[in-house]
C-alpha cells in the first residue's frame, strides 16, 4: 500500500515523497508494464500541484492521499487507477466546476501515523478496474451539426470558392490551375461543434517531365513531412519554359514565393466590399501571418474561416503551399496526411460497420471543450483511433463507449512518453510542437477522469 497523506501543516516532507516517486517511476515499468508506468508518471502531477500551492503560500494547504490497491482483472490495462484527493487545485471553468476535479479523500484505515508506506508485492498485483464512462449517443456532446448548419456553411465556402477561381482565371489567364475545390472536415462530414472551417484547395498544374516531387527523407530538410519540389531537364527546357519557374529559389519551387504571389493577386486585389454586397455577408481577408484565410461573417449562424491552401498531386501525394508548417524553410512544401488518415478511417468503419469517425468526432469534440485539451487537434487523434485499431478489438457501435475510454488510457501512455507516432509515417512525432505545460495539463486531465469521467463529457 502506498499512502501520501498530507497534515494540517501542509504536505510533510517533501524531499522523502520526490525520492520515493522517483523510485517507483524507476522501477514501474519492470513492475507494471508501461501502461502503469504511465499512470504513475501522470500521477505525480498531483504531488507537483500542491507542491507548487504550498510554495504559493497559500492559507489553506492541500491535503492529498493517494493509494494503490488490486482490484479485480480488467483486459485495458494491468493497474488499478490511484484515487487522489486534491482540493481546489485549480482555477474554475463553466459555471464554476473546476477544470482539475475535487476528488474524495481515501482514508486508510491500517494506518494512522502520517507518511509515506511502500510495500513492493502490493505493486506487482496491480490490475485495472477503471469506471465506466456514460457515454452514449444520446449525450450532447456527442450530437453533430444539424444537416442544415452544415448544408448552409458548404454552400457558403462553394460561392466563396466559385468567386475567388473566376478572379484569378480573369486577372491571371495564363496560370495553369485545376478546378478548385473545398475540402477538410466540414466536408468530410468530420466537423464538430460548429461548422466554422474549411479549406479552399488551389491545385497547381506542373509539366511531370519539368518538375520532380522529392520525399522529405532525400533532402537536406531530412524531415519526412517537408518535401521539395525540383526543377528538372533544365539542360533541354531553360528555364521560363514553365509558368512556374518564375518561383524557382535555388533550383525549387518556392513555397513562400508562390503564396506571396497569391497573397497580392487575390488577399490584396479582390474587391471585397463588392463580394460582400453580393453575396449578402461579410467577407474580408485575415491579414497578418503566412496563413491565407478569409473571413465570412454571415446575417446567420457561426463565423467561417476559409483557408486558401495551393496544393501539388501526384498519385497519393498531396503537397500543400502552407508556410506556417514548414517555416523557416522557405522552399519545403508539406506533406498532407490528412487524405490518408480520413481514407483509411473510411476504409476500416465500411469493413466491420465500425464506429471510429464517430469517436473521432467525439474525442474532437472533448477536447474542443476542455481547455486543458484544446493542444490535442483532429490529427493526432485520428493517428490514436487507427493505432488502436490494429488491435483486436471490437468496434461495434456498442463499443463506442469502451473505445472512448481506452483511447482515455493510451493518451495517457503516449503524453508520458511524449510521443505519437504517426500511424502512416511513423517518424513523425503527432505530439510535436505541444509544450511540456500543456502535456502536463492534459495528462493530469485525462489522468483524473479515469475516476471522474463526467469531466469529460460536460
Amino acid at each position: 500500500m502506498i499512502k501520501l497523506e498530507g497534515d494540517k501543516n501542509g504536505i510533510s516532507e517533501c524531499g522523502g515523497i520526490a525520492v520515493v516517486i522517483n523510485f517507483l517511476l524507476a522501477n514501474a515499468r519492470l513492475v507494471l508494464g508501461v501502461g502503469g508506468a504511465a499512470v504513475l508518471g501522470i500521477a505525480t502531477l498531483a504531488v507537483k500541484r500542491v507542491r507548487e500551492r504550498e510554495s504559493k503560500g497559500l492559507s489553506h494547504p492541500t491535503p492529498l492521499s493517494y493509494s494503490l490497491s488490486h482490484p479485480t482483472n480488467d483486459p485495458l490495462r494491468t493497474l488499478s487507477h490511484p484515487t487522489l484527493s486534491v482540493h481546489s487545485l485549480s482555477h474554475p471553468i463553466q459555471k464554476g466546476l473546476l477544470s482539475h476535479p475535487i476528488l474524495r479523500k481515501v482514508q486508510d484505515t491500517d494506518h494512522h501515523t502520517t507518511g509515506l508506506f511502500l510495500t513492493p508485492p502490493t505493486l506487482s498485483t496491480l490490475s485495472f478496474s477503471p469506471h465506466p464512462l456514460p457515454l452514449s449517443h444520446s449525450h450532447p456532446i456527442q450530437k453533430a451539426l444539424a444537416p442544415e448548419v452544415v448544408h448552409r456553411a458548404e454552400s457558403l465556402a462553394l460561392d466563396i470558392c466559385i468567386e475567388v477561381q473566376g478572379f484569378l482565371h480573369s486577372t491571371n489567364p495564363d496560370m495553369p490551375l485545376g478546378e478548385m475545390s473545398l475540402g477538410g472536415s466540414l466536408l468530410d462530414d468530420l466537423q464538430v461543434v460548429r461548422a466554422d472551417h474549411a479549406c479552399l484547395l488551389v491545385p497547381l498544374q506542373l509539366e511531370p517531365s519539368l518538375w520532380r516531387l522529392i520525399p522529405g527523407e532525400e533532402t537536406l530538410l531530412t524531415h519526412p513531412l517537408h518535401w521539395m519540389v525540383r526543377r528538372v531537364n533544365l539542360e533541354y527546357f531553360p528555364r521560363g519554359r514553365s509558368y512556374w519557374d518564375r518561383f524557382l529559389v535555388g533550383g525549387y519551387l518556392s513555397c513562400r514565393a508562390l503564396v506571396s504571389m497569391l497573397s497580392k493577386a487575390v488577399m490584396e486585389t479582390m474587391n471585397w466590399p463588392s463580394l460582400s454586397s453580393t453575396l449578402d455577408c461579410l467577407v474580408r481577408p485575415v491579414l497578418g501571418g503566412d496563413e491565407l484565410k478569409l473571413e465570412i461573417r454571415p446575417e446567420r449562424g457561426d463565423t467561417l474561416f476559409i483557408s486558401v491552401v495551393p496544393v501539388l498531386r501526384e498519385a497519393d501525394v498531396v503537397l500543400t503551399a502552407q508556410v506556417e508548417l514548414t517555416q523557416p524553410w522557405d522552399s519545403a512544401w508539406h506533406l498532407s496526411l490528412y487524405p490518408w488518415e480520413t481514407q483509411r478511417l473510411t476504409q476500416l468503419d465500411s469493413a466491420d460497420q465500425g464506429v471510429r469517425r464517430a469517436l473521432l468526432k467525439t474525442l474532437k469534440a472533448v477536447c474542443r471543450h476542455c481547455p486543458a485539451l484544446r493542444p490535442l487537434t483532429a490529427a493526432p487523434l485520428a493517428n490514436l483511433i487507427l493505432h488502436l485499431s490494429d488491435k483486436d478489438v471490437d468496434w461495434s457501435e456498442g463499443c463506442l463507449s469502451g473505445r472512448f475510454q481506452q483511447c482515455v488510457w493510451e493518451l495517457i501512455g503516449y503524453l508520458e512518453q511524449g510521443v505519437l507516432p504517426s500511424y502512416f509515417k511513423p517518424s513523425v512525432n503527432m505530439l510535436n510542437g505541444v509544450t511540456e505545460e500543456e502535456v502536463d495539463e492534459m495528462g493530469f486531465m485525462l489522468y483524473c477522469a479515469v475516476s471522474e469521467p463526467d469531466i469529460l463529457l460536460i
